[in-house]
């Protein structure tokens, strides 16, 4: 089988250190005659089943049959198998369930699986905070795009890609082979075209779980929430609320990306950028700051971890009461107003941050 080889822009991150192309087309070539099984068919679990597929990889889906992800999964011309059949001959397993089930689901592939052959994941939560524990003989590796899936498979359509970091927790009984089949992965779903980082899986579970609860999914939200119900209990309109507060993040956001904080202060107008530095410390203060290193130390010790892995044991109550109570507040009818104005937004959705 011939692998698709992207440009001459491929390269490989150790740190700073960039090494030489011929390393990462030793991991394609390594991948190109395995056969990938994808456990699970989700946000991520399609992208990089897709992508895999479409650099000339073998793949095979895992799942539950009759599930609503197995018939997206033969609308896009795989043939699932559950989870065992799936596994059994695949050179790499790469699980892409939830991670609060890894520890349920896990022991049922090991069974199944070819010693020899690596399990790769794209969160090191189950592993690092040891609800998988690997026999101390199997090869266990982690890929993470820094991204959510759609926009993983977006990208490689256009014929790009996003970062993503790489750890090899345990070499297997073929330390080498394994590193390589992991780059190889990490360049089949198209990271090769922009970055692949090396980490541990301690320091991408953490300070992914930190980003998203500080800054990303938790202390954003809860920024915009606050802000737009502070202007309507002002008296001022839902909707210009909704626009000042909610709908235009994502244009700071998007200046951020392309030209970093320094830059996106360059690219507004003197009186939004006095503003931030004026009123921006004394939001978020020492006091904020303090609290964000107390969420921090709450993940570094497994806490979070207990509680999440609790939650999701009683059916994932506190899960359900957020998004039930996300879904009926108030300044989600100005959203939708909003958008009604915007139907490009409907063709361009990127999805959640979904492991």
């Amino acid at each position: 089988m011939q692998i698709q080889l992207f440009s001459d822009t491929i390269f490989f991150v150790i740190g700073s250190e960039i090494v030489a192309k011929s390393d990462v087309l030793f991991g394609a070539e390594a991948i190109s005659s395995q056969r990938v099984a994808v456990i699970g068919y989700g946000n991520q679990g399609r992208a990089h089943a897709l992508n895999l597929r479409e650099t000339g990889i073998s793949v095979v889906i895992g799942g539950r049959i009759g599930s609503a992800s197995c018939a997206m999964a033969s609308a896009d011309g795989f043939q699932p198998q559950n989870h065992r059949q799936a596994v059994a001959k695949a050179d790499l397993v790469i699980v892409s369930l939830p991670d609060e089930v890894h520890g349920l689901v896990c022991p049922t592939l090991f069974e199944a699986m070819n010693p020899k052959a690596v399990m790769g994941f794209l969160h090191g939560f189950s592993v690092h905070f040891g609800q998988v524990v690997a026999p101390k003989d199997r090869a266990i590796v982690l890929v993470a795009p820094k991204g959510p899936g759609t926009a993983l498979r977006e990208r490689f359509l256009q014929g790009m890609g996003i970062p993503s970091l790489l750890a090899v927790h345990q070499g297997g009984l073929d330390p080498k082979q394994t590193e390589a089949l992991a780059i190889g992965w990490a360049h089949g779903i198209g990271s090769g075209r922009a970055g692949i980082i090396r980490t541990t899986f301690r320091n991408e579970c953490e300070t992914d779980l930190f980003g998203e609860q500080t800054v990303l999914c938790g202390g954003l939200v809860e920024l915009i929430r606050n802000a737009y119900e502070i202007l309507v209990e002002e008296g001022y309109p839902p909707l210009l609320a909704y626009t000042e507060c909610c709908h235009e993040v994502k244009q700071i956001a998007d200046l951020i990306c392309e030209r970093g904080i320094a830059g996106m202060s360059s690219a507004i107008s003197a009186t939004a950028h006095f503003g931030a530095l004026d009123a921006g410390p004394r939001v978020i203060d020492s006091s904020v700051r303090a609290r964000m290193k107390d969420v921090l130390r709450e993940i570094q010790s497994g806490a979070f971890a207990n509680r999440i892995i609790k939650d999701a044991q009683q059916g994932s109550p506190k899960v359900a009461a957020h998004r039930t109570a996300a879904t009926n507040h108030p300044m989600e009818d100005a959203g939708k107003q909003l958008r009604a104005m915007l139907p490009w937004l409907t063709s361009n959705n990127h999805g959640t941050k979904s492991k």
